[in-house]
């Protein structure tokens, strides 16, 4: 590993963040319910002198923290949430639930939020000891997970003064994200329909669960109508009862649309929209609709991006060890030859079934390749020249929203790539932080990259915070 005059800095505040997330990972909370891990991280920034900030865009369980004078601002942006049902133990080599239906940190947004502060400390902390000007933000942003609290924060105006945004995400190669997202909405429909004995009078009965069913089918029926990028997927959220005899009153879907931009998504949610009218027309009940967030697609920005994959190149992969092999030998052993050849397609590279571990940085050279789910950031990278860092805290093969994400979320391959990535956000900080012709470069990038037209926020006009809909 070679050196940056920053990364001691890391160093010497690497145990108090590699404790946060491990008290973040010990109390799992989704999207906006993460009350215990905001306040673990409130806590902190006030530990290391942070001025703070809470409810941020109105939002409970979004925070901010500043330090340092003058000059540019650099933002680190953070995550605490978790994902329901995946409850696990940690460093056991099978499935085996802390507690059954429980929440799990199956997408390593322990280690995530905690790893972009340690970078924002150690690059205020680099900014103190040089005399450097410039200030430091930390994000903490909730609800990545399904709630799209980014976007409502970009919209409320939170990112109108910075500089440059830097983020990561937990994987199992160290690599710069080079890829865009897809465009995601999340909307309920709710059918309505009317009660009535199912053998004795259903002809005064109108089954919303009858609608939901049809409605459906409608939606498979499109799929073949719909571009090959797209995605649609859906979750029955209430069918109406337990008791098949009584004719089902009320109903509840909940979709996610997604497509390669914000406009083709908007279009396809338009679709579905029409295909809730007609499934209510044919049963004679009343359909309602709710989009609950949405977010756009990510755009890169190929300076941000250089300098990152400096960065990374000069540090080099995390010091795995012996024991960090034979560890994740015993998870790689939990998955199959796809989900190997998987991590690597992921980041663009061919297939070697040998390593467990990624003792090598993904080069620039890499074919990029675009993530195939939805993220918040992407609506702040319409807004702030934004770079993201994939790092390895997993063994190969581990796939994201599984339990082998969960049970190695507190193991030493996960807290040593955890500092890595705050290495190489930290140091690309610096440069930024020092440099306004790369700052002047990320904007240019980022107004050719939108367009005169700028960022169309996917949030219908009058769409709040989905809280209590993610919390009930």
């Amino acid at each position: 590993m070679n050196q940056h005059p920053l990364w001691h800095h890391v160093s010497e505040n690497e145990p108090r963040l590699h404790a946060l997330s491990n008290q973040v990972w010990a109390t799992p909370e989704t999207c906006y319910a993460e009350t215990e891990s905001a306040a673990a991280h409130l806590a902190e920034l006030r530990h290391q002198g942070f001025a703070v900030q809470e409810q941020v865009a109105g939002i409970p369980t979004a925070i901010m923290g500043e330090a340092g004078e003058g000059g540019p601002i650099i933002a680190f942006l953070g995550e605490y949430d978790a994902l329901a049902g995946l409850s696990q133990q940690a460093d056991v080599f099978e499935e085996m639930p802390l507690e059954a239906g429980a929440n799990g940190h199956g997408c390593g947004h322990n280690l995530l939020g905690s790893s972009a502060m340690l970078a924002a400390v150690a690059l205020r902390d680099w900014l103190k000891a040089t005399g450097t000007p410039g200030r430091v933000r930390y994000y903490g942003c909730p609800a990545e997970e399904g709630g799209a609290a980014k976007a409502f924060m970009v919209r409320a105006g939170v990112f109108a003064d910075v500089d440059a945004a830097i983020t990561w995400h937990p994987g199992t190669m160290a690599g710069v994200v080079r890829g865009s997202s897809l465009a995601n909405c999340r909307l309920d429909v709710t059918f309505h329909g009317k009660a009535s004995h199912a053998a004795a009078s259903p002809h005064l009965g109108r089954s919303a669960l009858d609608a939901a069913e049809l409605m459906s089918v409608g939606v498979n029926y499109m799929r073949e109508h719909m571009p090959d990028s797209a995605r649609i997927h859906h979750a029955i959220i209430d069918a109406g009862g337990i008791s098949p005899n009584v004719v089902q009153s009320q109903a509840k879907l909940r979709y996610v649309v997604r497509d390669r931009t914000t406009g083709d998504m908007l279009k396809l949610l338009a679709r579905v929209e029409k295909i809730a009218e007609g499934a209510a027309l044919m049963t004679e009940t009343k359909a309602t609709t709710q989009v609950l967030a949405g977010v756009s697609n990510l755009i890169f920005n190929p300076t941000l991006g250089d300098v990152m994959q400096a960065n990374l190149d000069l540090l080099g992969p995390p010091p795995f060890d012996a024991a960090d092999r034979d560890y994740a030998a015993k998870i790689q052993a939990t998955v199959d030859e796809d989900a190997i050849e998987a991590s690597y397609a992921a980041n663009g590279l061919p297939s070697d079934l040998g390593p467990v571990l990624a003792e090598f940085v993904v080069p620039a050279t890499a074919k990029p390749v675009d993530i195939g789910g939805s993220t918040d950031v992407a609506d702040v990278s319409w807004v702030v020249p934004t770079v993201q860092l994939w790092g390895a805290t997993y063994t190969i093969g581990t796939q994201l929203h599984s339990w082998q994400v969960v049970a190695q979320g507190k193991s030493q391959i996960a807290l040593k790539g955890m500092t890595h990535a705050a290495m190489v956000m930290a140091s690309t900080g610096a440069d930024l932080m020092t440099n306004p012709e790369l700052r002047a470069r990320a904007w240019a990038d980022l107004k050719a990259a939108v367009g005169p037209k700028g960022y169309v926020s996917p949030l219908p006009e009058g769409t709040e915070p989905p809280i209590a809909a993610m919390t009930q």
